[in-house]
């Protein structure tokens, strides 16, 4: 009765264990069975522990099969997690390029609005005496090409800004990409220490 006591908690342990941390334990249950199989006196009894030699077995290659597939899904994995790299290698560069570019686009638009200011004050100093008609047009034209710089400047200004906040999402994905890799990478750390400590610890 004990006996079977013994395997019924080795098969619990066996089933709770889901990372293959039991591997030792049914090979030590292998081992037992063969030894039981060995010396049983009845056919009966060792067609039990030829059974259960099976069963154990089994497990053994579904715990081995279960491991290569999550080494395959790991380096599967780390693969993509490269390629999202890349990616965003080349979006930090474009970026870049389109910060640039709108810097040269607000550098020409203040010169364009500068330009236009000298050349209203120089036409005042030219026309002393402006005809009064010619000058509200020409006002109203300046006032509104004024106007849509204005409106050039502030969508150039907004594109600035928006492309500092992707540039700003970009760094922390990166930064929060590289922190899952150093956690993963400290998990399998712990995971293979606790493997080796396991393998060199002496079993009951």
């Amino acid at each position: 009765m004990g006996a079977v006591t013994d395997d019924e908690v080795i098969r619990k342990r066996l089933l709770i264990d889901g990372d293959g941390a039991g591997d030792d334990r049914r090979i030590n249950l292998l081992v037992k069975s063969f030894i039981k199989w060995c010396n049983s006196g009845s056919q009966e009894e060792g067609y039990t522990q030829y059974q259960r030699m099976l069963s154990t077995l089994s497990q053994c290659e579904f715990s081995m099969g279960k491991t290569l597939l999550v080494y395959d899904m790991n380096l599967r994995e780390m693969e993509n997690y490269e390629k999202i790299y890349k990616e965003i290698e080349c979006s930090i560069a474009g970026a870049h390029e389109k910060i640039a570019e709108c810097k040269k686009q607000i550098l020409q638009a203040k010169r364009i609005r500068k330009n236009r200011q000298e050349y209203d004050a120089l036409a005042k100093v030219i026309q002393h005496h402006p005809d009064r008609h010619e000058t509200l047009k020409e006002l109203e034209a300046l006032g509104k090409e004024l106007e849509h710089l204005s409106h050039i400047k502030e969508s150039v200004e907004d594109k600035l800004e928006l492309r500092r906040k992707q540039f700003h999402v970009l760094l922390s994905t990166i930064h929060e990409l590289q922190q899952t890799l150093e956690n993963d990478e400290k998990l399998s750390e712990v995971e293979e220490a606790q493997e080796a400590s396991m393998e060199t610890d002496p079993k009951p």
